[in-house]
């Protein structure tokens, strides 16, 4: 199971608590977490990608091991830890302002 921590404003548009857990099937990667968030989650479909293009929104960031993997080619495979379950994958609201 993959974990996934999820930013407040989304956790209410889930109408969830925590950290959810996900099962991917197959490589585990941005887009196939995303996938499998969006199906068990339809409400948060267009709130993290684009509905047509599938392109992240701009003012959200993605991050594993305390590392941003919000620039990487989202088909690329995440660390072994998030694969497993040791690390939680996280969604994170970014904040603009000047």
């Amino acid at each position: 199971m993959i974990r996934v921590v999820l930013p407040a404003h989304l956790r209410t548009l889930a109408r969830v608590e925590g950290e959810v857990q996900l099962e991917v099937k197959g490589p585990v990667t941005q887009r196939a977490v995303l996938d499998a968030l969006e199906a068990r989650y339809p409400t948060l479909r267009g709130t993290t990608r684009d509905h047509v293009t599938q392109k992240r929104r701009a003012f959200v960031r993605f991050f594993a091991l305390g590392q941003d993997f919000s620039n990487e080619p989202p088909d690329a495979p995440l660390p072994d830890a998030v694969a497993r379950g040791a690390e939680p994958f996280l969604i994170v609201g970014a904040i603009a302002g000047g």
